[in-house]
């Protein structure tokens, strides 16, 4: 009997646990191999196709202690470990730069971290108010007046959650009835593909390709029916840098309002937007009606770990977003709202300082990538940049970051985990640079050392 040597953070959690797997055993190490070009359910081995090889009554027979395999709902067992999970797993095992995750490293600001210590030790300790601490409701709406021109009730229009994922997870359950069709515009965080799927939505995907990654207004115009219930737009864009234009968010509205379509839209990188305006698509003509903005704390805030979201919406559709919070978290960590009341109040000057900052990085990276012999396409917002890995030789994008990984010491993200279709992404991989200069400068080197073109 030998113990499970995978990674997952499954066993991980279940460490007590012993299974016999012969000469089965997994780990990420030969994962990325194993990559079929299907459909993004079928590019991984899972732990339980391998647990499946080894006979149940045999086991029992052996060992009277053996689990069973583990067990997932139908609606997620295509969903595998997350790959930022996977690849930051990855980074630790093999002392690699970490480019993929996109958490900095480095700390949020000491006036918002002040604020929640005080927070904490004036007692505001117990649970929140559901739907959010008044004075924090009242700082975003103050903050969406600002950035948008509109008036929102903080009582009935804003929705404080556990990140702004919770608030996606909120918005499809609370929204999206079973086979309801919903558009995405792929490669998409993976967030959007699983609380969709746990909602039983109908996902209708259209792909933004490089160079610009601009929206196709046709297929768009083809795709988009009195059948559609939703559309998810993320702008600025993970994982390319995009930003939504005028003109495109026009289109997108118009055909919302001639179809009667609702729009979610992913705003957390806001505050990130470089080379134009972020434009809000509730701030459009006819489009508040329709749409819950979502955002968060953390990426503006460089504060991850502490899940702060919102989704803003007029009340019919508040309605839906607060009915399925009430069964996901009820309430949001009562201290770090008062903290983020302060951080929501910062002056223009902090949000200045922060895009002197992140654009001093984005240089140092994309002065790097270009450097190595990548691709490099324009990134207007975020703090990720999109390459072409293929000058490198390598036959798709899981292959490039595995070898990345192992061979230079450095982790990306392959694009294809982010695609219905995995031939779409598999030309492209994401670098971030919310990392201090000084990583981000190791990491060039290490790839210019490294990395030969072919």
């Amino acid at each position: 009997m030998v113990r499970c040597q995978c990674t997952w953070t499954c066993c991980e959690m279940l460490s007590p646990l012993r299974f016999k797997y012969s000469s089965a055993l997994v780990s990420f190490s030969n994962f990325f191999p194993s990559v079929v070009t299907s459909r993004r359910s079928t590019r991984y081995p899972s732990l339980m196709a391998t647990m499946s090889t080894v006979s149940t009554q045999e086991d029992a027979a052996s060992n009277p202690n053996t689990h069973p395999p583990l067990q997932v709902a139908k609606r997620l067992e295509k969903f595998k470990t997350t790959i930022f999970t996977q690849m930051s797993m990855l980074a630790i095992k093999h002392g690699a730069v970490n480019l993929g995750q996109g958490f900095p490293n480095f700390d949020g600001p000491e006036f918002v971290k002040e604020a929640a210590i005080q927070a904490i030790k004036d007692g505001k300790n117990q649970y929140a108010r559901g739907y959010g601490v008044p004075e924090f409701n009242s700082a975003i709406a103050s903050r969406f007046k600002k950035d948008t021109g509109l008036d929102v009730d903080p009582e009935k229009e804003i929705t404080v959650t556990s990140g702004c994922t919770e608030a996606i997870a909120a918005t499809m359950l609370g929204l999206i009835n079973p086979g309801d069709e919903v558009i995405l515009f792929a490669p998409f965080y993976d967030s959007y593909e699983a609380t969709l799927s746990m909602a039983g939505a109908k996902i209708k995907c259209i792909t933004l390709r490089p160079p610009d990654f601009a929206v196709p207004i046709d297929e768009l115009k083809s795709t988009i029916t009195k059948n559609t219930r939703a559309i998810l737009i993320n702008t600025p864009h993970n994982p390319t840098g995009k930003m939504f234009t005028r003109e495109e968010l026009n289109v997108i509205a118009s055909l919302c309002i001639e179809n009667d379509v609702l729009v979610f839209t992913d705003e957390v990188y806001d505050k990130l937007a470089f080379e134009m305006d972020h434009i809000s698509m509730a701030s459009l003509p006819g489009m508040f009606e329709r749409t819950v903005t979502m955002n968060s704390l953390g990426k503006t805030f460089s504060l991850t770990g502490w899940k702060i979201g919102w989704a803003i919406a007029p009340p019919h559709l508040t309605w839906g977003v607060r009915q399925a919070h009430s069964f996901l978290t009820f309430a949001t960590s009562t201290p770090m709202q008062w903290a983020a009341v302060a951080a929501l109040k910062a002056p223009d000057s902090y949000y200045e300082e922060l895009k002197r900052d992140y654009s001093a990085k984005k240089a140092i990276l994309v002065e790097g990538l270009n450097a190595v012999g990548f691709k490099v396409f324009p990134s207007s917002g975020t703090y990720f940049v999109v390459v072409d890995h293929t000058p490198f030789g390598l036959e798709n994008d899981i292959a490039f970051c595995e070898y990345l990984i192992k061979e230079v010491g450095v982790v990306a993200i392959p694009t294809s985990v982010f695609c219905l279709n995995p031939e779409d992404g598999k030309n492209l991989v994401r670098f971030t640079f919310c990392k201090d200069e000084g990583t981000l400068r190791a990491a060039v080197e290490r790839m210019k050392g490294k990395l030969k073109r072919k």
